[in-house]
């Protein structure tokens, strides 16, 4: 199984559209002409669960990328995760769409048989191709029914942006139109529709919900890919939960409160990961910064390794959390909120902008308890209010475009930022402690290196509280 970065282009065009000439767009440049006959049969869940979120899982047969694709979107292009051809979807492909498909089975949804025209296109005849245009004829076989169109696709390599530019107006003027469809599979199946949404309100509400839920699913396949999406997933759980608590009494209590329950349960397992993460990386740099006659001991060693096979258990109990049933189930509640959040009631512009205004009261209320106490367990829960203001600010901002409401979300954002700074030295305090209390009894160790680090956690606590108060003043 190996990955690569597509970067295609595909455009609509009419049974007259001619090619343009393309031997010009390089100077001194060379096009290859060939012609194949392609045949890719589409796999998805009956309900098309991959395609609602952009995914192609393909077997193709008939060129030099004969065997197994998998298309994930990327913010450059398309990943293509490849494997060697077989009758069935390979295990290792089932693997990876097990939380997009909810665990249903993989059934064949679309055969698509083409006939393309590739125009390979060179600097010369001797480097590689910089760009691939198609031009396809496809007719496509999808349950009972039979579609036939014709389209080109062009494939840009990673120097070809001057060339896109130049093949852009070339296709343009010979008439060819940016295509209205992602994929074939998407031309010959609609994918699945979020129902219309009426009034600034809901559709704000849905549209922030879908994007939390959205990144929700992107993170459980890189996950799953073995890429480090922790931040990125823990933060659109956060959103997704400070929505349902802030906004909480226009949904559905029940089915809240339960998507509220198992989101907390997830982000906590990666909450384990995510802070390992943190604290290797906040005392590799210090440790690397401070001179070594103040380094006593393997101290740098200790952290690192012990931190590590903390980080390595608990990303093992996310992987195992993933191939539950309960994650699994939480994952389709989403997928059903995706295309409906389950409100009572439909709310207005208005509502948001009550509930959004009384998330910041709470958030003032609890720093203005928290800001004087030495307490961490307030100044923690100081952050989490402070969050959930800054995220209701964040969905507000949509029916709302005023300066108020961004000024709002950069106070909140500050808070909170100098509020995790807090909390990062509490945790990082606890660590350190466990590890002075190891480094005492074991040999060629001392504690003296884990006491300066520990001092300076207690400085940059009591630096972030007295920020804290600046900012509540």
């Amino acid at each position: 199984m190996h990955e690569l970065l597509e970067r295609e282009e595909k455009w609509d065009v009419d049974d007259h559209f001619v090619v343009p000439d393309l031997h010009d767009l390089i100077d001194g440049g060379d096009v290859d002409l060939s012609t194949v006959h392609l045949e890719s049969v589409y796999y998805d869940t009956s309900d098309h669960d991959l395609q609602s979120h952009g995914i192609v899982l393909r077997r193709r047969d008939g060129d030099d990328d004969t065997g197994w694709q998998l298309k994930v979107p990327d913010p450059e292009g398309r990943i293509e995760i490849r494997t060697s051809l077989a009758d069935d979807p390979p295990t290792e492909l089932k693997e990876l769409l097990t939380g997009l498909r909810l665990g249903k089975p993989l059934v064949n949804v679309a055969t698509v048989r083409t006939d393309r025209t590739r125009y390979r296109i060179r600097a010369d005849p001797e480097d590689g191709v910089i760009a691939e245009l198609a031009d396809d004829l496809v007719r496509a076989s999808v349950d009972h029914r039979l579609l036939a169109w014709r389209e080109v696709e062009v494939e840009l390599g990673p120097d070809a942006r001057p060339l896109a530019r130049r093949l852009t107006k070339r296709l343009t003027k010979a008439g060819a139109r940016p295509s209205r469809y992602p994929s074939k599979l998407a031309h010959a199946i609609a994918a699945p529709r979020r129902p219309d949404v009426d009034g600034d309100g809901p559709s704000a509400l849905a549209a922030y919900v879908s994007e939390q839920i959205d990144a929700i699913f992107e993170g459980d396949i890189a996950l799953r890919r073995g890429q480090d999406p922790i931040h990125d997933t823990r933060v659109a759980i956060r959103r997704l939960r400070s929505t349902i608590r802030v906004f909480g009494k226009l949904l559905d209590r029940t089915a809240a409160g339960h998507v509220d329950e198992e989101l907390k349960w997830f982000a906590g397992l990666l909450g384990e990961v995510r802070d390992r993460q943190v604290q290797r990386r906040r005392f590799r740099k210090v440790l690397a910064d401070w001179p070594p006659e103040i380094v006593l001991g393997p101290v740098a060693n200790r952290i690192n390794t012990d931190l590590h096979s903390e980080q390595l258990r608990a990303r093992k109990q996310v992987a195992e959390a993933m191939d539950s049933p309960r994650y699994l189930d939480i994952l389709a509640t989403l997928q059903q909120w995706r295309a409906q959040v389950p409100v009572t009631t439909a709310p207005s512009a208005v509502t948001l902008r009550k509930r959004a205004a009384r998330a910041e009261q709470k958030a003032d209320r609890r720093l203005e308890a928290a800001a004087d106490s030495d307490d961490d367990a307030l100044l923690h829960r100081a952050r989490k209010a402070a969050k959930r203001a800054r995220y209701a600010a964040e969905l507000r901002r949509q029916v709302d475009g005023s300066s108020a409401v961004k000024k709002a979300e950069k106070h909140y954002k500050r808070i909170q930022r100098v509020l995790g700074e807090h909390q990062d030295s509490v945790v990082a305090s606890d660590a350190l402690r466990r590890f002075a209390l190891t480094a005492g009894t074991s040999y060629g160790e001392n504690g003296f290196t884990y006491g300066l680090l520990y001092a300076r956690e207690q400085q940059i606590a009591q630096a972030a509280r007295d920020q804290a108060r600046e900012l509540l003043r």
